[in-house]
């Protein structure tokens, strides 16, 4: 897969100049970490003052909201 898809795996995708995707070098780790491996993100989060104001703080809430991706041949209910 990593021979027929090779650099158009990350090229496709608009990136900040300068900036690089993990393992971009490493054409055949970043397709296992795109297609096998788990992966966790951060897709909302609530409560969270603005950065000008941030530090070290009790808030009263916090909040997220999750994604994650298990391997396709994982078993979603044992993990």
């Amino acid at each position: 897969m990593v021979d027929l898809a090779g650099d158009e795996m990350y090229k496709k995708y608009a990136v900040v100049e300068g900036g690089k995707y993990c393992n971009q070098d490493d054409l055949v780790q970043m397709y296992l970490d795109n297609q096998w491996n788990p992966n966790l993100s951060v897709t909302g989060a609530d409560g969270f003052p603005p950065i000008q104001m941030a530090g070290n703080a009790v808030r009263s809430y916090t909040s997220v909201r999750l994604s994650m991706r298990l391997p396709p041949n994982a078993d979603p209910a044992k993990c």
